[in-house]
């Protein structure tokens, strides 16, 4: 017997993960998804206290 068939038979009695790997797959996902919304957020708020900044900078006391 060879590794190689020794192998191949591991690999064929060994339960399919692909379900779980999908399933990580679309948390990642949304994980991702999640955090770009997060950051669009941040980036405008960000900007509004710029704005705000160079407002009030601008005016005189």
């Amino acid at each position: 017997m060879s590794c190689h068939s020794l192998y191949k038979w591991v690999k064929a009695v060994k339960p399919d993960d692909s379900e779980q790997r999908a399933g990580e797959l679309i948390g990642a996902k949304s994980e991702v998804l999640k955090l770009h919304a997060q950051l669009r957020r941040t980036k405008e708020e960000r900007d509004i206290l710029k704005k705000t900044a160079r407002y009030f900078a601008q005016q005189p006391e």
